[in-house]
């Protein structure tokens, strides 16, 4: 590659970088108000438990819901006990409202997370309930593995691999637990199914979002 050819991609490279900054701050602008906030959270936990007991999960009064909360958004609910992961599903593409969403993940969460059993009435009073609150997720370009490890922003970014039609993803709050970049893909390329070093080996489609987090 020629010296103009390179220092042209490489400008390139940085505006579509810049540009995805600002989608960022654009998305991430309105952020939910505590009393929002508070609602999903309530909300979250009211489907939980009607869920984990049978039941019929509680009618939302869409009415009483702000205008963010009635509109598209997607989430997940991560669910934990003394800090250990008990269960953790949700949607990368926003599909339905808000609350409807934060509700349909809470229970799906306890019961449809394949990595655990499903959550008995017993354990519900030791149950934290995280919600997260996710940007359109954006496709991060970059050239080689070595590229793509310095576009990555530990703390900050949920992180997507795609290779065909197998995906796995990391919401940000992973990184507290994995800091180094290459061992991060590294665990995602193997929860995505394939070899810890595929994304070294192979230019897999990555995408990258941002949450607003928020617990009980």
């Amino acid at each position: 590659m020629s010296g103009d050819n390179e220092l042209y991609l490489k400008w390139v490279l940085w505006s579509l970088d810049f540009r995805r900054r600002e989608l960022y701050d654009k998305l991430m602008g309105e952020k939910l108000t505590p009393e929002e906030k508070k609602t999903l959270l309530q909300l979250a936990r009211q489907a939980l438990e009607a869920g984990v007991r049978g039941g019929k999960l509680p009618q939302i009064e869409k009415t009483s819901l702000t205008p963010t909360l009635r509109a598209e958004g997607a989430s997940f609910v991560t669910l934990t006990v003394n800090g250990d992961l008990r269960g953790c599903i949700g949607a990368l593409e926003p599909y339905q409202p808000l609350a409807e969403d934060v509700c349909e993940h809470a229970v799906a969460a306890a019961l449809e997370d394949y990595r655990f059993p499903t959550v008995q009435e017993d354990e519900l009073a030791g149950i934290k309930i995280e919600v997260s609150r996710l940007t359109r997720p954006v496709p991060l370009i970059y050239t080689d593995p070595d590229d793509l490890l310095s576009r990555l922003r530990p703390g900050m970014d949920g992180v997507i691999l795609r290779d065909g039609f197998q995906r796995a993803t990391f919401l940000p709050q992973v990184w507290e637990k994995i800091s180094d970049p290459a061992e991060f893909l590294a665990n995602l390329c193997y929860k995505m199914g394939e070899a810890a070093e595929t994304w070294r080996h192979k230019h897999l489609e990555v995408l990258v979002y941002q949450v607003e987090e928020f617990q009980e």
